[in-house]
């Protein structure tokens, strides 16, 4: 067990960064080497951030309307300097610059799907303030959470293109917030692959959102739109389909497995939080699909009841995830419908939603 909780959070896991950096073409190797030392530097520099550190620092909302986001946007510069120079905002009309109005257009999506679907005012559901730095660093093939804000690469055009150009890896950022402000889920292994999961569930259902797509017509696809058109791919992940997402001579195959029969054990990416993830992708997929209709209705809910009710540890593995899911289907929708379909969908994953017995 430890006693922190490291809050630095990826949207590209770092073992994909490796094998760019091990690769042939010397030019994308040195910007994913970079970007690995970067990542490396402020993974460090926050591991020490906890829930209640990052609570002590956050002004309170002091009347802040409750349903609005307060949003501020950054320019880095293509420095490393965090926050960069404002430029944007609540309330500011749009600039020329597209990244920055993508940025505040997702950030204001992902408040609106959290308060007009589940009554949540921010991410600490009191109004929290959402900061975002754009035009990190040069060639920065990334985006991440680290504990207070959110950041933003502009990618190196050759491998990664600008990462505010997907709605859901905004959202997925976002959703490290939440999740930091409710289970505060350990970034590690199962527990850290659920939290991955969670961003991308909330990344996907925020793409949904914006489109108002039912399940049957998204495409369950994180980062769609990322990868350039070198790339032998179509995103980062899916969540239909973990593990068919990329598959390409400097990428390498997308590892992630869709069921426990595939399970990774790995010691890279804090114990594969990227990879395994997978598994309560695809799970979350079927149930919603199985459901039907728009997944962050009654899908969406069950999971945010079971990140949000306060019976999660934050050290949880899938089992334990799995079974409060089933008890938050019975606790919202009785004995109907949406429990068979949790309980299936885990079952289908090879995820026991059962106490197994000692």
């Amino acid at each position: 067990m430890t006693n922190s909780h490291p809050t630095f959070c990826t949207i590209v896991p770092p073992h994909v960064l490796d094998k760019i950096a091990r690769g042939e073409d010397s030019a994308l190797a040195e910007a994913a080497q970079r970007t690995l030392e970067v990542d490396a530097a402020q993974r460090t520099r926050r591991r020490v951030t906890t829930i209640r550190g990052l609570a002590a620092a956050v002004p309170s909302t002091q009347g802040a309307a409750s349903d609005r986001p307060r949003r501020t946007i950054y320019d880095c510069e293509n420095t490393l300097r965090l926050p960069g120079k404002k430029v944007r905002g609540e309330g500011d009309a749009p600039g020329q610059d597209a990244t920055v109005n993508r940025v505040y257009a997702g950030l204001g999506a992902t408040f609106e799907l959290l308060l007009n679907s589940y009554g949540r005012n921010s991410l600490d559901d009191a109004g929290l303030p959402l900061k975002a730095n754009v035009h990190y660093d040069e060639k920065y093939g990334n985006a991440f959470w680290d504990g207070q804000q959110m950041v933003f690469g502009d990618g190196d055009g050759e491998i990664f293109l600008d990462f505010s150009v997907s709605v859901d890896i905004i959202a997925h950022e976002l959703a490290h917030g939440l999740t930091q402000h409710t289970a505060n889920l350990e970034y590690f292994s199962q527990s850290g692959a659920l939290n991955e999961s969670f961003s991308d569930v909330i990344g996907s259902l925020v793409k949904q959102y914006t489109l108002d797509q039912t399940a049957d017509q998204a495409d369950w696809l994180i980062g769609e739109g990322l990868l350039a058109p070198r790339v032998t791919g179509v995103a980062l992940r899916s969540l239909k389909a973990p593990g068919t997402a990329y598959d390409d001579d400097v990428l390498g195959k997308d590892p992630q497995p869709a069921t426990m029969e595939d399970y990774v054990r790995t010691g890279r990416d804090n114990g594969g939080v990227h990879i395994n993830s997978g598994i309560p992708n695809h799970a979350f997929y079927l149930l919603a699909t199985q459901l039907g209709g728009k997944a962050w209705e009654r899908a969406g809910q069950i999971w945010f009841d079971t990140l949000t009710g306060g019976e999660l540890s934050s050290e949880a593995q899938f089992p334990e995830f799995a079974r409060l899911t089933v008890d938050s289907a019975r606790a919202r929708y009785g004995e109907g419908a949406e429990l068979e379909a949790v309980v299936k969908a885990w079952s289908q994953v090879g995820v026991p939603t059962t106490q197994a017995k000692l």
